[in-house]
């Protein structure tokens, strides 16, 4: 098998995956740029605890940066509810989730389908600072043909983390307008949601994850900021506390 080059560690296992188990199922997404191996480490935890648990790889994602470019973002939106529409078939409850642009995907199928028992939002990329983000759907076509990505400054635990290196920037003003869309209605999302965010996160607003605790019209919702961990915060060193207060949520999202 051939390595992608395009993909920062190419080796690790960034595909699909759909581990059955028990009666309950979980969707986890990964985020901008990255692949199914963002959230592996913590589908894992979860599969072993008996849940179902499957992982999307989306639209323009594991192969080269220039596929993201030719994506909208309801093609992501597409992928998410292909998978949860398997895993509601299979399961008699579904929780979603996802890190950063994943948590977006997660908070939108929790928007269109009130059956959701929960939503797991990891580091949820509701907030970018800088002019540039907010113009980005009017720049990115109009820089796109001479510059169609930018190296990326920094990437976050990056023995696990595998994606592409650099940021595709008319994909860029799509995760905008993902934004955009999902912001004014998160009030109508009522189901248990879960928000986690790392203090040393420098890729979204340091206020973003409590933009969507505060904002969820939810009855049970938790806010958890982790001291040591940086945007990945599923991939990061505070993995199995997140993981361990990920599974007390959603025993008490259960019987809400």
């Amino acid at each position: 098998m051939t390595a992608n080059l395009n993909l920062h560690n190419p080796e690790l296992e960034g595909g699909p995956f759909y581990w059955k188990s028990g009666p309950v199922g979980v969707l986890l997404s990964h985020g901008f740029t990255a692949t199914t191996a963002e959230v592996r480490l913590l589908a894992q935890i979860l599969h072993d605890h008996g849940y179902t648990v499957a992982g999307p790889l989306l639209p323009g994602h594991g192969t080269h940066p220039d596929e993201m470019n030719r994506c909208h973002w309801r093609d992501w939106a597409a992928a998410v509810e292909a998978t949860y529409q398997q895993l509601a078939a299979d399961c008699e409850k579904v929780f979603v989730g996802g890190e950063s642009m994943g948590a977006l995907l997660a908070l939108y199928l929790a928007l269109h389908h009130p059956e959701i028992v929960g939503v797991l939002a990891y580091s949820p990329a509701l907030v970018l600072e800088g002019w540039m983000v907010a113009a980005a759907p009017i720049i990115g076509p109009l820089i796109a043909p001479f510059r169609p990505h930018f190296m990326k400054s920094q990437l976050d635990s990056p023995d696990k983390w595998q994606g592409y290196p650099e940021n595709p920037v008319k994909a860029a003003g799509q995760l905008t307008l993902l934004r955009r869309y999902l912001h004014p209605r998160l009030p109508q999302i009522h189901q248990p949601v879960f928000v986690v965010q790392g203090r040393l996160d420098k890729a979204i607003a340091p206020n973003s994850g409590e933009m969507v605790y505060n904002h969820v019209g939810s009855a049970l919702k938790e806010m958890h900021w982790m001291e040591k961990s940086p945007h990945t915060v599923i991939l990061d060193c505070e993995l199995e506390e997140i993981a361990a207060r990920t599974l007390a949520f959603m025993e008490r999202a259960l019987v809400a």
